[in-house]
């Protein structure tokens, strides 16, 4: 019973990435008819992000600390972060160390403007093009993108803490009334999947109960039609597009503690992301989240020893069979709309 949980608990934990990137890569083919292929990089560069606003807290400067001294009797120069110097070190320490979740109001912005550049700049010139095109040129704007990151912060994976309250592990054994120390799982794995849920919780509550939402949902079913209504759909995908970025950068924020954020981290994750698109039903966001968590849990039962003693090597592959399986059974996928990927 013990392994079963921890595995659910993997396996929610991979969902929760898995998710958070297949909702982005289904906003934006259900709004804009786009195969983004860049949107692993998106997610990359939201862990980046992280990783930029940790280093700029940290910047520092020299100053004499005349209560230290060297061998010699002479002050020590130390290193101060800047940021002491406007809150003091209690609060400037409180800051540094809630790095990682205080970098999402930086990486808002940053990524909603990344979206709009990529949309306005590249993007909306293949709309009417075949996927093949589209799935080529923003294959290669990713890969463009990963190494500019590789040569900016290099090559080397680049650790980036959770604040120290979340350092620990919660005790499941104890909660479920097995034996203390049994089923413990960390603390900062809970908080991304409970993370990961608000944000999809936000973006469907966005979608259903939002003006703009339910313009934007219309658009999605006959966008000709909402456009003879005076409506300009094309900004609000344009919007969404943003959204999306936001939703897959803020996802590699709040990933950057659990696999220090390093310049290939987006094409790892892009692949099975788009087999999980795939699975749900292209433009269905039920089917993304749905298809997110249930291959996450697979692809963790599929990695217990038990498992791999009888088919080795079947957690590599687990997903990308299960993919297999549904698409010759349901060629829209789990929830995909009828027509969607059957042609």
């Amino acid at each position: 019973m013990d392994a079963i949980v921890i595995q659910i608990l993997n396996g929610l934990d991979k969902g929760s990435a898995y998710a958070l990137i297949a909702l982005g890569l289904t906003l934006i083919f259900g709004t804009l008819g786009v195969v983004n292929f860049a949107h692993g990089a998106l997610f990359m560069i939201g862990a980046f992000c992280a990783v930029t606003f940790s280093k700029f807290l940290n910047l520092s400067h020299i100053v004499i600390d005349e209560t230290r001294k060297d061998f010699l009797g002479n002050p020590l120069k130390v290193e101060v972060p800047y940021i002491y110097d406007f809150f003091g070190q209690a609060t400037g320490d409180a800051i540094i160390d809630w790095a990682v979740p205080l970098s999402i109001i930086f990486a808002i912005p940053v990524m909603i403007a990344i979206g709009f550049i990529m949309e306005r700049g590249l993007i909306k010139h293949f709309y009417k093009r075949p996927h093949a095109d589209q799935i080529l040129v923003t294959f290669g704007l990713a890969i463009v993108l990963q190494e500019v990151i590789k040569y900016y912060y290099g090559a080397n994976p680049i650790p980036t803490p959770a604040p120290a309250a979340f350092a620990g592990s919660f005790d499941f054994g104890a909660m479920l009334g097995f034996d203390p120390n049994q089923i413990i799982y960390p603390y900062w794995r809970l908080v991304y999947f409970a993370f990961a849920a608000v944000i999809i919780g936000a973006v469907f509550a966005f979608l259903q109960f939002t003006t703009f939402g339910m313009v934007v949902r219309a658009g999605m079913a006959d966008r000709e039609t909402v456009g003879l209504l005076g409506i300009d759909i094309d900004k609000r995908f344009t919007i969404m597009f943003g959204i999306a970025a936001a939703v897959a950068g803020l996802a590699g924020v709040m990933y950057a503690p659990i696999n220090s954020p390093n310049y290939h981290m987006g094409m790892d994750f892009l692949v099975l992301s788009f087999v999980v698109v795939v699975v749900g039903g292209m433009g269905s966001l039920p089917g993304a989240v749905l298809a997110g968590f249930l291959l996450g849990i697979l692809e963790s039962f599929a990695s217990m020893a038990v498992v791999l003693e009888t088919l080795p090597g079947i957690n590599q592959i687990i997903i990308y069979l299960v993919a297999i399986i549904i698409l010759l059974t349901r060629p829209r996928g789990l929830m995909g709309r009828k027509g969607v990927m059957e042609e």
